[in-house]
């Protein structure tokens, strides 16, 4: 959420950020619209609040002087109502001005490249050659079948289209991706691994940015009024919703292990083929919680972190700085991290990296206390997979494929596999 101060000091520069974004300043105007519309409100109402209580201060005054009171106490009765009315105003322009303060993406940073959409992404740096086989270099979904450990059609007859079906040696790989990049997070890059529940409530989910704006993207229990989780990100950050931390808590930096439900998978087609994107999927997510000082550093130590993971596994990746048109709802700045699948012949996004800025963290309501003391400030959040399974599975089974058919296990997941290969 943007702080409201932001649109009464300078709302010409909102709007020329949000343009960036491609949006006009129309959702400016009523902002400051319905702003002024409160404040008119609050100061009607405490203008009648001191008049009444003056009223009540002459009442006895009057009594005592043996003065009629009958005309005061009608007074104060008349504009007890129209308080009570001002009240029930108030309430609904509080609730109208939340809604459209929700409705509104992050302003983007002032390095964030300006484009229209992802075509003016900013390539930063790149490890690793894109793999070419001397051979043509067949799709997941083909050496998956081909090999048995991949079901697709008995995941969609299960569950309908966009989900799948790990068998064999499959299973034994992603759960050994799992609890390798939760070991390296943990031991390696710092991170405190968390055991979270993978249904949340919408206040969680709005603290986040999910909602209301993504509503249509997520799978609701009704009876229970909660969400499954789109991510991680929703439930770690949560965590500390609604406290004010000490500066000597921060950093935090956690990460956890959940699958990932999502009813947006994607339209129909070669890129979307296989388990690219999928309704269901399990993936490390790693976040953190700084000061505002602390923010820009901390993003780029996330970017590593990730990248790291890459490279351990002999992943061919670049990172894209994504640009104003393609930023996400609630971050300010964002690395992509994608990696190389010749069998699809295409870059896949394995990791987002995003600062969030105070964004999340005036929704969530989190803050601490700079040395201990003084007015509370709001954190900052940041968030990255640390990685996504299907995408990272994707590469690695393409890349590592061989000609006669089989597929190289990296040498960092042989022994949790118990295989150096997969073989029919």
């Amino acid at each position: 959420m943007l702080d409201i101060r932001l649109f009464r000091e300078n709302p010409d520069q909102v709007k020329e950020r949000l343009a960036t974004r491609g949006m006009d300043g129309s959702a400016v105007d009523e902002v400051l619209a319905l702003d002024g519309k409160r404040r008119e409100t609050v100061s009607r109402t405490e203008a009648l609040k001191a008049t009444r209580n003056q009223i009540s201060k002459e009442i006895p005054q009057r009594a005592k002087a043996g003065e009629s009171i009958d005309e005061l106490k009608e007074q104060s009765r008349q504009i007890g109502e129209e308080i009570a009315t001002l009240d029930g105003v108030l309430r609904d322009i509080d609730e109208e001005l939340r809604l459209q303060l929700l409705s509104l993406p992050n302003l983007p940073h002032g390095d964030a490249p300006i484009g229209e959409d992802e075509s003016g992404n900013k390539l930063v740096r790149s490890w690793g050659e894109p793999i070419k086989h001397p051979f043509a270099a067949k799709a997941h979904w083909d050496l998956g079948d081909a090999l048995g450990f991949l079901d697709l059609p008995r995941g969609a007859k299960v569950s309908g289209s966009g989900f799948y079906v790990l068998k064999g040696i499959g299973a034994r790989l992603e759960r050994a991706l799992i609890s390798w990049l939760l070991d390296v997070n943990t031991t390696k890059n710092g991170y405190t691994e968390c055991s979270v529940p993978f249904v949340v409530s919408p206040d969680s989910l709005t603290g986040t940015g999910n909602l209301p704006k993504f509503e249509d993207q997520l799978y609701k229990v009704p009876l229970d009024n909660l969400y499954l989780i789109p991510t991680a990100e929703v439930p770690l950050t949560n965590l500390w919703a609604g406290e004010i931390l000490d500066s000597a808590d921060l950093p935090i930096a956690v990460c956890a292990h959940t699958p990932c439900f999502r009813r947006e998978a994607g339209a129909a087609g070669r890129e979307n083929r296989g388990i690219s994107r999928v309704h269901q999927f399990h993936k490390v997510e790693l976040v953190h919680l700084t000061t505002p000082e602390e923010s820009a550093a901390t993003h780029e130590k996330l970017v590593g972190h990730a990248c790291g993971l890459l490279e351990e596994l002999g992943v061919p990746y670049r990172v894209v700085e994504l640009c104003t048109g393609d930023l996400g709802f609630g971050a300010t700045k964002c690395y992509d991290l994608e990696i190389w699948a010749p069998g699809m012949e295409t870059w896949l996004e394995v990791s987002s990296c995003s600062n969030f800025g105070d964004f999340q963290a005036r929704r969530a309501n989190i803050r601490y206390r700079p040395d201990g003391k003084g007015k509370p400030q709001f954190v900052h959040t940041l968030n990255g997979s640390g990685l996504a399974l299907p995408r990272l599975m994707i590469s690695l089974l393409e890349n590592n494929q061989r000609e006669d058919g089989s597929i190289a296990i990296p040498k960092v997941l042989q022994d949790r596999v118990g295989a150096s290969e997969i073989r029919a």
